[in-house]
């Protein structure tokens, strides 16, 4: 397990941690990239595409978003989602995300998509994934950002919807890396899509779920051994069952965690009571995510500076979640090493209050 430079002081000053955690390279790896479009993009697709919003101005569509639970979110998410119509909305979407992420110093990422939020209203598959993948290769020749797609199935709609869209995005499968499974969780366990995750498994395509947020451990399981998963997105539910922390410890499978989203959704009321801590302490493979970072009022650094001024955490759990999330993701390991010297450098920089 990678670890701080034996030469690295105990902690360093409070006021210089934050600007640490910004300039840290990390990957993100847990993104609903439609949950990335902001009030002003979705008023500028809308008038580019007349579409008619039920908000009057960006600052309605802003107020709007007071979320109580995982559903009321959706709702809204779901109608700023009515604006992107083509192939040139999905790409200024991707854009305006990979640009927010270079910023905060990602330098990889692993972005989810929703197709049939748009298949469903007549926007073609196509559209969807070339506008994104676009926008990934023009960001890596730009910035040096590098980035996947993983195609996200709606546990709320049946597993034939989710065989429809598979079958749909077939043709496109060059462009994105592995399927996910997303959307509200209770009442929506992961055995509803078994089949088709193990066909894409059959596929070489790599497999996520999102389980754990709000549903219990007993989804957490079958996640892993209904659909194969090969990460929990969220996993925040499995401390309360010990000998599945004990098999996510063993086996190395990471959480994707969203520390703002878990508040804004009533996960944890208060950032200060998140249990990131715990699940580093218990050597865990947790990572630090945005989510919905349009709707949950932050970016990946946003959530990285909140959650350790909330919990008070330090230097030695900033470094192992940028590791974290270089281990956790689907890339080669020679690019992951590359990385992890990039972050001990940076680590070595700030120690010598460079």
């Amino acid at each position: 397990m990678p670890s701080l430079p034996t030469d690295f002081p105990q902690d360093l000053p409070a006021d210089r941690l934050p600007a640490l955690l910004r300039a840290m390279p990390k990957a993100e790896l847990h993104m609903h990239i439609e949950g990335s479009l902001e009030p002003e993009l979705i008023f500028a697709l809308a008038q580019r595409n007349g579409v008619k919003l039920a908000y009057p101005n960006v600052e309605a569509l802003r107020a709007a978003y007071a979320f109580t639970n995982l559903q009321s979110f959706l709702d809204i998410y779901y109608a700023g989602a009515s604006v992107l119509l083509t192939e040139q909305d999905f790409y200024d979407m991707g854009m305006a995300y990979l640009e927010k992420a270079v910023a905060d110093n990602v330098v990889h990422t692993e972005i989810f998509f929703d197709p049939q939020t748009h298949t469903a209203r007549g926007v073609h598959i196509k559209h969807v994934i070339m506008g994104l993948h676009r926008a990934c290769l023009v960001a890596e020749k730009r910035w040096g950002i590098t980035s996947q797609l993983i195609l996200n199935f709606l546990r709320h709609l049946s597993e034939d919807d989710a065989w429809l869209t598979l079958e749909q995005a077939l043709p496109y499968s060059d462009y994105f890396s592995g399927v996910g499974l997303d959307s509200s969780e209770v009442g929506n366990p992961p055995e509803k899509f078994a089949s088709v995750f193990a066909h894409c498994k059959n596929l070489g395509l790599r497999r996520v779920a999102h389980a754990g947020e709000e549903g219990p451990p007993a989804y957490i399981w079958g996640a892993l051994d209904l659909l194969h998963a090969e990460r929990i997105d969220h996993g925040v539910q499995a401390v309360h069952d010990a000998a599945l922390v004990q098999r996510l410890k063993d086996e190395r499978i990471p959480l994707t965690v969203c520390p703002l989203s878990n508040q804004k959704l009533q996960v944890f009321p208060d950032l200060a009571d998140h249990n990131m801590p715990q699940l580093l302490a218990q050597g865990l493979v947790a990572t630090v995510n945005s989510d919905d970072p349009a709707y949950f009022g932050g970016y990946v650094n946003d959530n990285f500076v909140q959650l350790f001024a909330a919990t008070g955490m330090g230097v030695r759990e900033a470094f192992q979640l940028a590791a974290n999330s270089f281990e956790a993701s689907f890339v080669p390991q020679e690019r992951k090493d590359a990385w992890l010297s990039q972050l001990q450098q940076c680590f070595i920089q700030a120690a010598r209050g460079a």
